[in-house]
């Protein structure tokens, strides 16, 4: 049981909940009369981006990438690949980024300004998680669901060696399961 693997509870499935349609209630009051486009960054945010989108009361288009800086580590790797591109043209749109977490701030920072350089009206990130004790980039996101310590962190999407995506909390991994 992949439950077992966890050593607390940071966010249960009710917090979670409650807070992602606050969320979505701050993005549908800032972008009243606007049609945003919402970005997921794949693969840690889907769950967090499917529930965020239904919470926003507006009409929103969406879309997906693909960017990496980790493997199958647990540290960001620094070298920053966008493995999957944005399927429509972001010019002059309204974009919200949406992340589940934002660590080091590598792989959004490297994002970020490559978005910006395609010309959108607006571009601004929401992040599930923010974890500031490990930035080394200068960014920081608009929309932040929880600003959590610096553990390892896993559930509702957010993977080590791409598990424990499906657990419908977020929790702290138990060291020894990725210290082997």
């Amino acid at each position: 049981m992949i439950h077992r693997d966890i050593q607390q509870v940071l966010y249960s499935e009710e917090e979670l909940r409650q807070r992602v349609k606050e969320l979505g209630c701050q993005i549908t009051a800032d972008y009243a009369g606007k049609n945003p486009m919402l970005i997921s960054v794949l693969r840690g945010s889907y769950i967090f981006m499917a529930d965020l989108t239904r919470s926003i009361n507006l009409d929103v288009t969406v879309d997906f990438m693909v960017v990496s800086s980790y493997g199958a580590g647990t540290v960001s790797s620094g070298q920053v690949e966008i493995k999957k591109d944005l399927s429509d043209t972001i010019e002059g749109r309204d974009l919200i980024v949406v992340e589940d977490i934002l660590d080091s701030g590598n792989t959004l920072y490297y994002l970020m300004d490559v978005l910006k350089a395609r010309k959108p009206a607006s571009i601004r990130l929401c992040t599930l998680m923010d974890k500031p004790e490990r930035r080394t980039k200068p960014i920081t996101a608009d929309y932040v669901g929880f600003t959590i310590p610096d553990a390892f962190i896993v559930g509702y999407g957010l993977d080590y060696d791409e598990k424990y995506r499906n657990l419908p909390y977020v929790g702290v991994l138990k060291q020894s399961v990725y210290e082997k």
